[in-house]
Order: C-alpha cells, then sequence, then structure tokens
C-alpha cells in the first residue's frame, strides 16, 4: 500500500471546478512535484493534502489512515509556504521551535530540536537573529527547519523557490533535495519551474486544468510525453503537422517529405492528421547514416547564443529548430543556404490525442 494515496479528489469551487479526479499513490520517501502553469490546481491539491481545503469529492490517506477530514493540526503534515510565512516578532530559533511549543513538548526537547535544525539548514549561529536581518535564502531554509522541525510524516513545499533570485534557487533547490534525501521524508513540491521539477523529483506530476496530463520520471516526462500539452510545456519542442501515409509502415509525409516514426501510429489510419513532436538536440545537421530520418530544407535563421548556435531550418510550410555547440574552427552555416536534418526514427514523437499543429 501507498504512503499516501490520493483517490478521486475533486474540488469545485462554485461553478468552477478546479481539480478533477486527482489519483495518486507516493511511496514513502518519495520527492514528487507537481508542475504546471498558473491555475492548473496543483496549490489547491496540496492545501487538501495539508488540510487547508476541504475536497468537493475524494479520499486521502496516509500510512493506511484516512485523513481526508481531519484538521490541519492533526494531520502530522509540515509545510512550507512561497512567502516564507516566518513570524516577524520571533527569532530564528522562535520560528523554528513554534510548532514544537503548540505541541507543549519539553523545553529541553524544543532546545535540542532546534539546534539540530539551525545545523541542519547550515545557520547554527543565527538563531538570535529576527527574520529581517536574514536574506530571502536563509529565511526560505528557516521556514524548511520549522516545517521539519515537528518531525511530519509528509513536507509540502508550495513554489517555495519562485521569489528568490537564479543563482540562490539553484543552491537551495540543492539544499533542499540533499535535506530530504538525509531525512528520507516524503514530500510534495510545486512548481511551475521545470527544471526545478526535473532536477529534484524522483517522479513529477503535469497537471493542466485540474487534470492529471502524465505522471513519470523526468526522464520519461521529458523524452516520453504522451500528450501535446506535456511535450510543449515541458523542454523546448518543435511540433510540426503531418499526414499519415501508411501506419503499418510507420511512415508519414512532413511537406511531401516521407519520414518514418517508431511507434505511436497504432489506431491512425492513412490520410489521417497528426502533430510530431522533435526536441532541437536530436536533430542533427548532417546526413547520418542508418535508418535515420532526413530532411531537405534551407537555413532560415541562425542566432548565435555563446556557447550554443540555434539554427532554424525551414522545409516549406514547416520548420524546425536544432542547436549546436559554438566551435571557433566550424562557423555556423549562412541563412539561405539548402541543408539537411537528421534524426532518429526514435527521437521522433507521435502525440496520442493532439490535435494539428
Amino acid at each position: 500500500m501507498a504512503f499516501l494515496s490520493i483517490q478521486e479528489l475533486r474540488k469545485v469551487f462554485g461553478a468552477a471546478s478546479v481539480v478533477q479526479k486527482f489519483d495518486l499513490a507516493v511511496e514513502r520517501g518519495e520527492f514528487i512535484s507537481f508542475l504546471g502553469p498558473s491555475g492548473c490546481g496543483k496549490t489547491t491539491v496540496l492545501r487538501m493534502i495539508a488540510g487547508f481545503e476541504r475536497p468537493t469529492s475524494g479520499a486521502i490517506r496516509v500510512d493506511g489512515k484516512n485523513v481526508t477530514d481531519l484538521p490541519p493540526n492533526r494531520r502530522n503534515v509540515g509545510m512550507v509556504f512561497q512567502a516564507y510565512a516566518l513570524f516577524p516578532n520571533m527569532t530564528v530559533a522562535g520560528n523554528v521551535a513554534f510548532g514544537l511549543k503548540v505541541a507543549h513538548r519539553p523545553q529541553s526537547e524544543i532546545a535540542a530540536r532546534v539546534e539540530e535544525m539551525l545545523k541542519l539548514i547550515k545557520l547554527p549561529a543565527l538563531g538570535n537573529r529576527y527574520p529581517y536581518q536574514l536574506s530571502g535564502g536563509q529565511q526560505q531554509r528557516v521556514a524548511l527547519a520549522r516545517a521539519l522541525a515537528i518531525k511530519p510524516q509528509i513536507l509540502l513545499l508550495d513554489e517555495p523557490l519562485s521569489a528568490l533570485d537564479a543563482k540562490i534557487r539553484v543552491s537551495l533547490r540543492e539544499e533542499i533535495r540533499t535535506v530530504q534525501r538525509n531525512l528520507g521524508i516524503t514530500t510534495i513540491f510545486v512548481t511551475h519551474d521545470q527544471e526545478e521539477a526535473l532536477s529534484m523529483s524522483d517522479r513529477v506530476v503535469v497537471m493542466n486544468e485540474g487534470r492529471i496530463e502524465q505522471i513519470g520520471t523526468p526522464f520519461e516526462i521529458y523524452n516520453y510525453p504522451r500528450t501535446r500539452f506535456v511535450a510543449s510545456f515541458v523542454g523546448t519542442l518543435n511540433i510540426l503537422q503531418c499526414r499519415v501515409a501508411d501506419p503499418a509502415r510507420g511512415t508519414i509525409m512532413i511537406d511531401e517529405q516521407e519520414i518514418v516514426a517508431s511507434r505511436g501510429l497504432n489506431g491512425a489510419k492513412a490520410g489521417e492528421l497528426r502533430s510530431v513532436a522533435l526536441r532541437p538536440e536530436a536533430v542533427s545537421l548532417r546526413e547520418a547514416n542508418g535508418d535515420w530520418n532526413r530532411l531537405r530544407g534551407t537555413i532560415e535563421e541562425v542566432s548565435f547564443l555563446g556557447a550554443i548556435v540555434r539554427i532554424r531550418v525551414r522545409f516549406k510550410e514547416s520548420a524546425v529548430s536544432l542547436d549546436t555547440f559554438n566551435s571557433p574552427g566550424a562557423p555556423p552555416p549562412e541563412r539561405g543556404q539548402s541543408t539537411i536534418v537528421s534524426f532518429a526514427r526514435d527521437d521522433l514523437l507521435v502525440l496520442d490525442g493532439a490535435e494539428p499543429a
């Protein structure tokens, strides 16, 4: 049985269905990210797990216990908010100790736990400071320590890094993941940043309009998106319109040029319009050997981005972008130059249920 089980969870506000039939099983110690655009329902699900929102229907179980109707203070869940939510009139130590004091733990236990938490977040000497005396990154560390001090069964993180600058975000997400692994705590992390989700998670739940689009490892989500939304939301992507030529052989036509898809055409019919996707890193500006796909086109745009040169190749109605590494000894191609792009059959993704691009 899963440690955290969410079954057919729904949330309706008035006439708006914010979360629709949300099902998820989380194993003990897993790090799960909810990834999606603003308004997709990910924070609402998090708040229902925490007990701050009551589900319209469905069930939430933690370690076999039904907690759907329990208030937040009876769920043993720690939550870190986007805006830190530290008490400004309390010191760092006072903030970390708050949950323990509410639980009426002995003073000696509180002092030892606060010291342990401050060492864990690498702020052992700042216990007597107030939140206004800390940087944004330090405040978020204190919020994390406060959530962990009560030894929760589940740690919930609601876009905790969004208010920080890019360099601090990268550093702090590595620290959060290290702390999570060391403690082995089951964690749900909400974000709209695909890089955060892919770099930190054991599994990613991609959400859109209150629904789960796909659940999988970062590798699966990035390399094998099941829907057009997932393919376009996670990573940079070329989406092309094609026409199915022969489903049995896997052949499709893009601007009157035939290529082969190794999968994704089950149930397709000849003449049917489909959308296919290609990652820029899967496309090569050369004529590869073997059974790779090849498309003839013209260099439409060349953008120098330092270490990377981004090249756009036009076929007719369709075009693809590809990235190559900058090399001083190999200048990029000229605009208007004829070329051939190649890519492996396995790298061509036929999107399930996708309408034409």
